[in-house]
């Protein structure tokens, strides 16, 4: 390739309308075809970044390798392409003004009056560009969160405008996915609210190329002919996309509408054809599940199911591989106490208990904890789960009644779990979070070690509190294996109760490395576990 491609996907109508399923979709057929794909979401809002957002407004923070905390359509652009994204993957309007304002205090503009064209948007564009260089891609794909119209995009799409005219048509493509309403007291589709929408991109000097109509059902032939004639896109330029069942079902529905075909031809590629073999082999374990399964996921947020959204994704990736439904029964932890813990979880097969901050339905969590472990119910831990085993297991097992985390209870004698800047002085921090991949060594003969088949891993973080070796001897004497450490032995980033069948507390998130056509070892284990296959 001589020169890296950049694709842009915007929103038009209303929100969440799945620009970022298109574009991971896209992602996976054009990867297919042999390219090396990138992709990045540029987000409206304010904030820095979503690591001090609440879960309840912004859903899940996903993290990459190098410790970037970003939005969780980055989770599906991994999911669907396969591909470990970066920092240069997220970029919001918090953090390019961020960097402009620095950039001013230290002179770095030379004295200039500093003003949304060219300084904001050269930095949007420089971060746009710095994608494609690092990662090497043939391809980058880059989706605008928001809809157009929205006043905190406009600086984006206008840095999109510029990257078009920058690199030339042969190497840039806008595509535009909006909303095509069914009308039931009239019967039919309305093409307007698309119309007002193209119209609204095209003011801001954006002409679509490609417009990709999200409905629900089937579109009659007409509604093509008329939405390219309005819009002035070719007639084949405009894409079908039906509401599907299952997720992963939508490269392939977006390819039988002939999606990267045309999108090669606009860009002037010569590829193979798509490769999908992999991926169909994937949905036919999809389609030929017979078994059935229930996980209790006991949460604090789980109102908002995005919340934990690649923590059941990661589930439902481990169902496919062992040919089972996940249901996944959603447990509020304030609502779990030791009187009714039995009640609640005795209809689960398996439980997790996932990440998250504060004091808020902790209880609940080493209720079900405890009731894990003292009826061999299998148990994943997911950082908060692991230091809620920890703590439940000091409780309930070592005798330290008050046992706590730092976090919760700083007057405790028994900080089981605290925030021990001595370990933590070598990472990568977020204010105080240890962030991103770190190495762990696992022990041979654990229930880790089953799971991953290897004693060395890698796995992401996102945590501020840690396992407090002063408690290190006590616990392992009562029975609690730690069977994962940093490579230097210093941190306990796992441990398990090797007396049940599966019971597994991990320091990280495993959720972020799941993929629907490569099931976490993790998930697979209390998954199998659940099912009586382990």
């Amino acid at each position: 390739m001589k020169s890296t491609k950049y694709i842009f996907v915007t929103g038009g109508v209303v929100s969440g309308l799945g620009k970022g399923i298109t574009a991971a979709s896209l992602g996976r057929l054009l990867k297919s075809r042999g390219l090396k794909v990138a992709s990045q979401k540029l987000d409206p809002y304010i904030n820095v970044d979503p690591g001090t957002m609440s879960p309840y407004q912004h859903g899940e923070v996903y993290v990459t390798d190098d410790g970037a905390e970003t939005d969780l359509d980055l989770g599906h652009y991994e999911r669907f392409i396969d591909e470990d994204l970066n920092k240069f993957s997220n970029l919001t309007s918090g953090k390019v003004y961020w960097n402009v304002l620095n950039k001013e205090r230290r002179g770095e503009y030379l004295g200039e009056t500093v003003q949304v064209i060219p300084h904001i948007t050269n930095e949007i564009k420089s971060f746009i560009y710095n994608v494609g260089k690092t990662s090497g891609a043939d391809i980058v794909i880059t989706e605008v969160g928001g809809t157009t119209g929205d006043i905190e995009s406009q600086p984006f799409l206008e840095a999109i405008r510029q990257v078009g005219l920058e690199v030339g048509s042969e190497n840039s493509l806008y595509i535009h996915v909006t909303l095509l309403p069914f009308l039931h007291g009239s019967d039919e589709h309305k093409t307007k609210p698309t119309q007002h929408s193209v119209k609204e991109l095209q003011g801001l000097g954006i002409k679509p190329d490609i417009l990709v109509l999200r409905c629900d059902e089937k579109l009659e032939e007409s509604i093509f002919r008329k939405v390219a004639m309005f819009c002035n896109v070719k007639p084949d330029c405009v894409i079908e996309n039906l509401t599907l069942p299952v997720l992963y079902q939508a490269p392939i529905m977006l390819e039988k509408l002939h999606f990267s075909d045309i999108v090669c031809r606009e860009l002037n590629l010569s590829v193979p054809p798509c490769d999908l073999t992999e991926w169909n082999n994937m949905l036919e374990k999809i389609q030929n599940r017979t078994k059935k399964v229930t996980i209790g996921l006991v949460g604090k947020y789980v109102q908002l199911h995005d919340a934990y959204l690649s923590v059941a994704e990661a589930l439902q990736h481990a169902g496919y591989e062992l040919g089972s439904y996940v249901n996944i029964k959603w447990i509020d932890s304030e609502s779990i106490s030791k009187e009714n813990v039995d009640d609640i979880l005795g209809g689960c097969n398996g439980v997790i208990v996932p990440g998250g901050f504060g004091s808020r339905g902790i209880e609940g969590m080493i209720a079900s904890a405890d009731y894990c472990r003292e009826h061999n119910l299998p148990y994943l831990g997911i950082c908060l789960g692991m230091q809620i085993a920890v703590i439940a297991f000091a409780r309930s097992v070592c005798g330290f009644k008050d046992a706590n985390s730092g976090e919760f209870d700083e007057n405790s004698a028994h900080k089981v779990i605290d925030f021990l800047p001595d370990q933590s002085e070598s990472v990568n921090k977020g204010g105080t979070l240890r962030l991103g991949a770190y190495p762990c060594k696992i022990k041979k003969g654990t229930q880790m070690y089953k799971c991953y088949k290897t004693e060395e891993i890698s796995e992401r973080h996102r945590h501020r509190y840690e396992f407090n070796n002063d408690f290190r001897s006590a616990l392992e004497d009562s029975g609690l294996t730690l069977s994962g450490t940093s490579p230097d032995g210093n941190i306990i980033e796992t441990v398990e109760y090797d007396k049940n069948n599966f019971y597994v507390g991990v320091q990280f998130h495993p959720e972020f490395k799941s993929r629907p056509n490569k099931a976490h070892p993790l998930f697979l284990g209390l998954v199998a576990a659940a099912l009586g296959e382990y």
